[in-house]
């Protein structure tokens, strides 16, 4: 039996199923700088330990150790289906018969760098920047998918000394199609602990990195809350209806709405740049999350809105304006049908963010 296990990044994440395979190996090959968060667990064993590039060796070795009838753990960092010997093993094991394996998952840099910056994953797609194997093409190609799709990217092995060009093509892709204010989540690993920060896509080339980072690029959503990087899913926080509220969409049903600026509002302007007040009352209130700068006004339970200018924007209302006549057929679809609101909000901000 070959158990090919995921230790996590360090000795604090491993999980229960992980330590109880290698306690009952007989026999524990991994790479040598992988040994020492699982040394306590390797006594009385037999121990191989390998070099870097030596992934297929390390897989040819476990599938003959356990055709001598021995228990092998085949480890790796990480998860071992994340680009880890998961892949290795499977991709070789063919050539054999009789050979069972098991995997064990680990927690994997993505994860692991999203619990540390707070909640920045979404759907989301993890991308390695290594063109050892991987042709430079291959990786601009992905990166643009993602970007196009509007993909939270969680980018591995990002930069080293000798191969800079896949992060640099990569950059420039992203510059290209996503706002330079893009969220980026930088976690750094490091002798003891991590490094953990937060800067925006336009400032990344300035910041010092290498092959021990995780990056975590947000998407046109993900935004910064108490130094927390957040990327919503858009639950609904049931709120009831502001009666001025009802009132402007009672209005707003009949047809009697204010296209564009109202100057003769007596708080004419009540936002500092973009001033169409055709939804003066959100339909959305309260999104109750921050990707267009609204934030809750702490210990009193409200939604504030005063720093979002999004729903002003007249890309916004024009993008409001195709779906919300279909869903909102009475005012008390404001608290009935918020879900499939939230939903249109979703889809504007994509398209106008």
């Amino acid at each position: 039996m070959i158990s090919v296990i995921g230790i996590g990044p360090s000795s604090e994440d491993i999980t229960i199923k992980a330590i109880n395979a290698i306690k009952a190996a007989d026999v524990i090959i991994t790479y040598k700088s992988y040994i020492k968060n699982i040394e306590d667990l390797t006594i009385g064993k037999e121990v191989i330990l390998k070099g870097m590039g030596d992934e297929i060796k390390r897989a040819e070795l476990a599938i003959k150790m356990s055709q001598e009838g021995k228990k092998v753990a085949l480890v790796s960092s990480g998860d071992p289906g994340v680009f880890g010997m998961g892949n290795v093993l499977f991709q070789i094991i063919s050539k054999y018969s009789d050979v069972d394996v098991e995997v064990i998952p680990g927690v994997t840099a993505a994860t692991f760098s999203a619990g540390k910056l707070g909640a920045p994953l979404h759907d989301f797609a993890v991308i390695s920047f290594s063109d050892i194997l991987t042709p430079l093409s291959e990786i601009k190609r992905k990166v643009r998918a993602a970007c196009k799709a509007d993909f939270v990217m969680a980018i591995y092995n990002p930069l080293s000394k000798t191969r800079t060009k896949p992060f640099e093509e990569s950059i420039k892709i992203m510059l290209e199609t996503k706002k330079p204010e893009t969220l980026v989540g930088i976690v750094k690993s490091k002798d003891f602990g991590v490094d953990v920060s937060i800067t925006t896509l336009d400032k990344l080339s300035e910041i010092e990195i290498n092959m021990s980072t995780t990056l975590i690029i947000g998407n046109s959503m993900t935004y910064i809350q108490d130094g927390y990087m957040i990327t919503p899913r858009g639950y609904k926080v049931s709120y009831p209806i502001h009666p001025l509220s009802r009132e402007f969409y009672e209005n707003y049903l009949e047809g009697n709405i204010n296209v564009g600026p109202n100057r003769d509002c007596e708080y004419y302007p009540c936002h500092k740049n973009h001033q169409s007040c055709t939804f003066c009352y959100c339909p959305f209130y309260p999104c109750g999350e921050g990707s267009t700068g609204g934030k809750w006004i702490k210990d009193k339970g409200v939604w504030g809105c005063e720093d979002c200018e999004w729903i002003h924007n007249d890309d916004t209302v024009k993008c409001i304006q195709t779906k919300l006549p279909d869903i909102l057929e009475e005012v008390g679809d404001l608290k009935n049908k918020k879900k499939e609101l939230l939903k249109l909000r979703r889809e504007c901000i994509f398209s106008t963010k």
